[in-house]
């Protein structure tokens, strides 16, 4: 995390973010003139990613297959998601098209149980409660008691009346809880602990390497450009929770990782889809010192220049060293848009990307900070938005920090922890 470094306004030079060792590993990327960046071509765009502007909603949750348990006779195509700051239980009609909340008439916490198993959460389960329904809808899913089919989704049928005029919010995991006030520095500072407490340093052979974000007890989000050859296999990564300084990491075990999945569409080249998923050998242990961040829900609104945190253990100026403690910074969200301008960043902002920072240069992530958490706070919890992945420089004027969206890559994720349940 750099502060401005005093450097003269321009381009600095290309980082990709793996602590000391990119130099060896991989080649800068010049932008190719003094000033701007070159035209992004169109074929890099992958055409599977939706688009994004922090003035409508989050990504509208795209339908996906769930495979039902082998216990079934046949393979059931259902259709779930968790909608919005309260967590609203939607399942989709492939009838009507459209996604329609599940009323809590004859709701029990078992069904939320096995939702929350088939979204890739295991045996997680935080809370399932009924709550008014505020948005309007006029069609629900509701339950069919008398069914005998012991799958649920079978279960439910279309209503267009929900007697107890509440529908189903689900917690399948308590997250998105610091256990510390944030100071609100612009400037930035040192983290206490407890106040980021879903963040960790990944280490290969000692060194810190990359941030990470915690989203389950297995589950870590980090940058795919982190992970790529040679740090692909899993056996290189150990992961360190709930502790600040650098040194102290030296006297504990850390935590094994066993599976590293690097985003299927991710582009060495453009850093579009950076993104990537360890689950550990062994579930973490939560804490006052470990805890998961929310995933954001599709519904959510990220205003223009929304207010979000970045930490990390990254250099605290250009071409610097890791820092010894975790640093937290704010910076705003930057639309699209602005971040696309020729002077900015050129057309290189992808949909599944995210722009955040100060153009004036103020606060940046930098070198050490790759793979960690931009979160911002809403309803107070706190909500992964992005993890750290490019830049020009560190804290440069018009070279704001530029992140991955996590919030159009939802759904890979929850596909990624079920295959891996």
């Amino acid at each position: 995390m750099a502060l401005n470094s005093g450097s003269p306004p321009g381009v600095g030079p290309y980082y990709e973010n793996h602590g000391y060792q990119p130099e060896s590993f991989y080649s800068r990327q010049p932008p190719v003139a003094p000033g701007a960046y070159g035209a992004y071509e169109a074929e890099y765009y992958p055409p599977t990613v939706p688009r994004y502007s922090p003035r409508v909603l989050t990504q509208a949750s795209t339908p996906v297959n769930h495979t039902q348990p082998k216990l079934l006779s046949e393979t059931v195509c259902t259709l779930i998601r968790l909608y919005g700051l309260n967590f609203i239980l939607q399942v989709y009609s492939s009838q009507r098209k459209s996604w329609h909340p599940v009323c809590e008439d004859d709701w029990s916490e078992s069904y939320g149980r096995a939702v929350c198993r088939d979204m890739g959460y295991g045996n997680s389960f935080y809370s399932s409660q009924g709550i008014k329904d505020d948005s309007g809808a006029t069609r629900f899913m509701k339950l069919n008691t008398s069914a005998d089919n012991i799958d649920l989704y079978k279960k439910l049928y279309h209503s267009d009346v929900c007697s107890s005029k509440k529908v189903v919010s689900l917690r399948c995991m308590e997250c998105g809880v610091s256990s510390k006030q944030q100071s609100r520095i612009v400037g930035g500072a040192n983290a206490a602990l407890g106040e980021w407490p879903w963040q960790v340093s990944l280490h290969v052979q000692d060194v810190h390497v990359c941030g990470g974000s915690i989203i389950t007890p297995e589950w870590i989000v980090t940058a795919a450009h982190c992970v790529e050859p040679p740090l692909n296999s899993p056996r290189y990564w150990t992961a360190f929770a709930g502790i600040l300084s650098q040194s102290l990491m030296f006297y504990e075990n850390g935590h094994r990782v066993g599976k590293v999945i690097a985003h299927p569409n991710y582009d060495s080249k453009t850093k579009n889809n950076d993104i990537a998923l360890m689950k550990l050998e062994a579930p973490l242990t939560f804490n006052d010192r470990v805890k998961p961040v929310c995933l954001p829900n599709p519904g959510m609104r990220l205003e223009p220049k929304q207010s979000c945190w970045i930490s990390g253990w990254g250099a605290t100026y250009e071409k610097g060293k890791t820092s010894e403690l975790l640093n937290a910074a704010m910076v705003p969200l930057i639309e699209p848009e602005q971040c696309n301008n020729k002077f900015i960043y050129n057309d290189l902002i992808t949909p599944a990307m995210i722009c955040a920072g100060y153009l004036e240069g103020k606060v940046d992530s930098c070198q050490g900070d790759s793979g960690g958490p931009l979160v911002t706070l809403k309803s107070s919890i706190w909500w992964l938005i992005g993890d750290t992945s490019w830049g020009s420089g560190c804290a440069k004027m018009n070279r704001p920090g530029v992140y991955g969206n996590v919030t159009v890559f939802t759904d890979w994720i929850y596909q990624e922890m079920r295959a891996n349940s």
